[in-house]
C-alpha cells in the first residue's frame, strides 16, 4: 500500500511540475528573461502543450505470404548496388600490356544480373558475366572506363565511370634515357713475327 502511495504521489508531482507556470520578464535591452519561479517586473505566461502525432492504426494484411512476396516485388524494384569501378579517377598508368577493369558491388552480384563494360564508349568483351574483364595494349591518352549492371528486366542497378591515363614512351623523346654506349675495343700490341 505504501509502495502504490508513493508512485501515486511521484506521478501528481511530476504532473504539478508540468503544468507549472513560467514567468517572463522583459529587459531593457529587449531581451526576455524566462523562470519558473516569479519574476519582480515578471508576468505569468500561458505555455501551450507540446504538439503529438498519432499515426492512424494500419490494418494488417489478410494473407502475410501475399504481403511478403509483395515486399520482395517492392524491395526488387527499389534494388540498387553500391558500386565501384576500377581503375580509380584520374589512375595514371605507364607503358601497361593490359588494364583491368573492374566493378566492386555491395552486395554481391545477384543470379540474373549482367555486368556490361565499355571503354571510351565501346563495348569491352565480358567472358562468363565477371565482374572484371582486360583490355589489352590500350593506347597512349586518357579514357573514360564505364559499367553498368541490368537487373533480369533490363533495368540499370549501377552506373560507375572513371577517366584514366595512359602514357607510353615516345622513342624520340628528350626524355627518354638512351642506352648507354658500349665500350670500343682497343687495339693491342702487335703481333711480332
Amino acid at each position: 500500500m505504501g509502495r502504490a502511495l508513493a508512485i501515486l504521489l511521484g506521478l501528481l508531482l511530476i504532473a504539478t511540475v508540468a503544468q507549472a507556470t513560467t514567468y517572463v520578464r522583459v529587459e531593457k535591452d529587449g531581451s526576455k528573461t524566462y523562470s519558473d519561479r516569479p519574476l519582480p517586473g515578471g508576468q505569468p505566461v500561458e505555455v501551450q502543450p507540446a504538439q503529438t502525432y498519432s499515426a492512424p492504426r494500419t490494418t494488417a494484411p489478410s494473407n502475410p505470404n501475399l504481403a511478403r512476396e509483395q515486399q520482395e516485388v517492392l524491395d526488387a524494384a527499389n534494388f540498387q548496388y553500391a558500386c565501384a569501378i576500377s581503375p580509380r579517377a584520374d589512375e595514371t598508368f605507364q607503358n601497361p600490356e593490359a588494364i583491368t577493369l573492374a566493378v566492386q558491388l555491395t552486395p554481391q552480384l545477384r543470379p540474373g544480373d549482367q555486368v556490361k563494360f565499355s571503354l571510351d564508349g565501346a563495348a569491352v568483351p565480358n567472358e562468363g558475366n565477371a565482374t572484371s574483364a582486360q583490355v589489352q595494349f590500350p593506347e597512349r591518352g586518357t579514357h573514360t572506363a564505364a559499367v553498368q549492371v541490368t537487373d533480369r528486366s533490363g533495368k540499370s542497378v549501377c552506373d560507375a565511370s572513371a577517366t584514366f591515363h595512359v602514357q607510353r614512351a615516345n622513342l624520340n623523346s628528350p626524355t627518354r634515357q638512351s642506352a648507354p654506349p658500349r665500350p670500343t675495343p682497343r687495339p693491342g700490341p702487335a703481333p711480332k713475327g
